[in-house]
């Protein structure tokens, strides 16, 4: 598998054997583009390989405080969800039933 650091170095190794003339321009221009973006992708960090596919924990801001939810697999955080907000965060008895962020609203007073 060949690494990002490869591919700049072969890229930067093409551009050294080519002449630089009218015929080998429009070649070099897109050896550049190339070389801008694989530079681009070693300073940006990549996503691809990162855990889960999931579909992230994205929750829009609302109310005074924020609290999430944090345990072990069915130990009843979704039906305590339920209970305190009146949302529906589906349950069952096997684990890993809830898989994404479920946000709720809980009025007090």
């Amino acid at each position: 598998m060949v690494t990002v650091m490869q591919k700049i170095k072969d890229i930067e190794d093409e551009m050294e054997r080519t002449q630089k003339n009218k015929a080998t321009a429009h070649h070099l221009g897109l050896l550049k583009a190339k070389l801008a973006k694989l530079r681009r992708e070693l300073l940006t960090p990549s996503s691809k390989g990162a855990g889960g596919a999931g579909e992230g924990f994205d929750v829009t801001k609302s109310g005074d405080s924020r609290v999430g939810l944090v345990g072990f697999p069915s130990v009843g955080k979704s039906t305590l969800l339920n209970k305190l907000t009146g949302t529906f965060s589906e349950v069952a008895s096997y684990e890993f039933t809830t898989l994404t962020c479920i946000p709720g609203v809980i009025m007090y007073r």
